[in-house]
């Protein structure tokens, strides 16, 4: 291995970093960035990479958007901060809550601003408690989510997630949070069983945790449209609309956390429209300034919100917010953003190129490595296998998600490696027919350098 550089070295010794093995960090040193164009990334040695997942799912538009970059200077300019506190307000903040009333996926009355996906499922969990509090409805304060679900990683956001690293010696999950089952067909549907089938019985899994809590004590359900941080796991047809049923007979708010999935990812502007879900709420965050600003939101109905006004008229306030809610610059940028989706029809060109990405994805559902190619719209994952016959994963210890992504990076492609050896894609929206073949032939030639060396190391033994 090269020594490591200067700039690596100040890393170490200065930066802690997130989702990353520090003991490992301390001998491999980070790649720095130094900038970015359109769907490529380059590092402070000059070599380029495809950013093969938008980042962490959410530069959208991709790199070095001058209209963005334009939308934050003019408004640092004009007015660099002002909060929302006690009435306060400012016309970006109108603006981009006038907006996203408009797109929502569902009748919405208010929204309100946060700085993440995490912050924004933090907001869903104390917002559910508020209002049934408000309703004198006590006891009704579980939360389900689902196993292998991603919502965040605060205390209560983490808690809603359903993946062990977001526990474990955390002392996490909080109370009142519950996992219902993951509608993962690769790994959970049995012999025989149809799709609607699976989803029945998910949907009945999902009616008897209720029934075993009682119905009395459960206020909101969670779910991303697609799994993504999870695995790319899409549920099987009509399995929102059975869940919806089951949610409705004992009055459990839905909650749509589009923080992966909306803006276009799917194909639709709010992954709730591609999946057919009907949800009470909506969390935003990502992709709503193409990351180019922390910015994110929790939409609200009526109902909610009249409960909330009879709340903090009892208790002479609405006691939640954060110092950035609602941050000028980065909601002049998120309007920027979603007036770029709409002239350049983000969704439009997403249906056009995510044929050509999907083909290509599920291509590589027949390399000897891969068990299950899939996917929606610009999203995708590998999920690999030690035998493809009988879906047997490859022990934890051997890494091979995490080889792959490696030589994914030597080959200049920037992809995620998720637990249980599952490959994530997630490209900018912005992304041509031509950089999703070079993305894929550089995926290509990584898979077959794992499978030399899985093969030389005997990596499939049981």
């Amino acid at each position: 291995m090269p020594p490591l550089s200067n700039l690596a070295v100040r890393d170490i010794e200065t930066v802690l970093h997130p989702y990353t093995n520090l003991d490992t960090h301390r001998t491999t040193g980070p790649i720095v960035f130094e900038r970015g164009k359109g769907v490529f990334l380059y590092d402070s040695n000059g070599k380029e990479y495809i950013e093969g997942l938008a980042g962490l799912w959410c530069t959208s538009l991709g790199y070095g958007n001058e209209e963005l970059v334009e939308a934050a200077a003019d408004q640092m300019r004009r007015l660099p901060f002002s909060h929302m506190f006690a009435g306060k307000s400012h016309d970006p903040g109108i603006a981009l809550a006038e907006k996203l009333k408009e797109i929502a996926p569902c009748e919405i009355s208010k929204v309100f601003f946060v700085s993440s996906g995490s912050e924004a499922n933090d907001t869903q969990v104390k917002l559910a408690w508020y209002f049934n509090n408000a309703l004198g409805r006590p006891n009704k304060k579980k939360i389900i989510s689902r196993l292998r679900g991603y919502h965040g990683v605060t205390v209560a956001s983490a808690s809603l997630t359903g993946l062990p690293y977001n526990h474990i010696d955390f002392d996490l999950p909080i109370s009142n949070i519950l996992h219902a089952d993951c509608p993962h067909p690769y790994r959970g549907m049995e012999a025989g069983e149809t799709e609607e089938d699976f989803a029945t019985r998910m949907a009945d899994s999902l009616d008897a945790l209720i029934q075993r809590e009682g119905p009395d004590t459960v206020a909101a359900f969670i779910a991303e449209p697609v799994m993504g941080a999870g695995g790319v796991i899409i549920p099987p047809k009509t399995y929102y609309e059975k869940v919806k049923a089951v949610l409705d007979k004992y009055d459990v708010l839905f909650i749509d956390d589009e923080v992966i999935c909306g803006f276009g990812r799917l194909g639709t502007m709010f992954g709730a429209q591609t999946m057919g879900m009907q949800p009470d709420t909506v969390s935003v965050a990502k992709a709503l300034s193409s990351a180019y600003q922390p910015i994110g939101a929790v939409m609200v109905p009526e109902r909610m919100y009249q409960a909330m006004i009879d709340e903090s008229k009892k208790l002479g306030t609405f006691g939640h917010g954060y110092t950035y809610s609602g941050h000028p610059v980065a909601a002049a940028v998120a309007l920027k953003t979603l007036e770029i989706y709409e002239r350049e029809n983000i969704v439009g060109k997403v249906n056009a190129i995510s044929p050509t990405f999907q083909s290509r994805l599920k291509a590589l559902g027949e390399h000897p490595l891969v068990g299950e190619a899939r996917g929606l719209g610009l999203i995708g994952a590998l999920e690999l296998v030690a035998d493809k016959d009988t879906r047997r994963a490859f022990d934890a210890k051997a890494g091979v998600g995490a080889k792959v992504a490696a030589f994914a990076e030597a080959e200049g492609l920037i992809v995620r490696a998720l637990g249980g050896d599952i490959i994530a894609l997630c490209p900018p929206l912005v992304i041509s027919e031509d950089e999703i073949g070079e993305l894929f032939d550089r995926l290509g030639r990584a898979l077959d350098k794992a499978e030399a060396l899985v093969s030389a190391q005997n990596l499939r033994a049981a």
